[in-house]
């Protein structure tokens, strides 16, 4: 079965992450590719969403499941291809021509929270749901475009608490740091409210990706130039 799933209401593509927790293996970043490029490939497609079919986990982040065992048996170039694609993931969202809006309507942890970090705009439950990095109980480090790009997307004081102290943060702390537009107070008045947010957008995809190529420059850079060594060595976990 597909971990992922693409449907289209009028103008809006939503993409729908299938396999209960989401967690993210190679499986996961190669078929979120696929139709990330999919989606772009419809020109009628004015706006993306990304949520979740399970009705407790938007994404659980990394797939410990697959990435320990793969480690132990020093898989590394499975290991780091993986990291590599991820990386391709948080790219091409970061300079997707079309807005990205996450609606957040579960668990979001660990790489899934850095996956809604990597959209334009973000939308999440309030009655269900947690947002929380939790690589410091895991002795897993953040790569350095992650910190770049999750630094885009809450402030820093907030980063900073909750990278180092892995805190789970709720949608109502959230909207008060303006890290989420809004919080909603279940999955169907959140998939609404971002639904007609989306819809509001008729952006033309040249300027609208100029606008994010320019606004990520820096942390194209940042993963382009620092990921790559720390990945190809497989430095992930201390």
């Amino acid at each position: 079965m597909t971990p992922i799933t693409v449907s289209t209401q009028g103008s809006v593509a939503i993409l729908t992450m299938t396999a209960g927790e989401n967690r993210h293996n190679p499986t996961f970043a190669e078929a979120f590719l696929n139709c990330l490029d999919g989606i772009e490939a419809n020109s009628e497609h004015k706006a993306l969403i990304i949520t979740s079919s399970d009705e407790k986990s938007w994404s659980l982040g990394i797939d410990t499941d697959w990435l320990m065992p793969a480690l132990k048996a020093q898989k590394y170039e499975e290991v780091s291809g993986f990291m590599h694609a991820m990386d391709a993931v948080f790219k091409r969202l970061l300079l997707y021509p079309m807005p990205v809006i996450a609606a957040i309507n579960g668990h979001a942890f660990g790489n899934g929270a850095i996956l809604a970090c990597a959209c334009d705009f973000r939308f999440m439950q309030s009655n269900r749901g947690f947002f929380c990095f939790p690589e410091v109980d895991l002795s897993i480090p953040f790569l350095p475009g992650m910190i770049e790009f999750v630094k885009k997307s809450m402030p820093y004081y907030r980063f900073n608490e909750m990278k180092l102290t892995g805190r789970r943060v709720t949608a109502s702390e959230l909207v008060a740091d303006h890290v989420i537009e809004q919080a909603c107070p279940d999955s169907e008045s959140l998939f609404n409210t971002a639904f007609e947010f989306a819809s509001q957008f008729d952006k033309k995809r040249p300027i609208f990706a100029e606008h994010k190529k320019r606004l990520h420059k820096h942390i194209i850079e940042t993963i382009d130039v620092e990921n790559k060594p720390i990945i190809d060595a497989v430095q992930l976990v201390v």
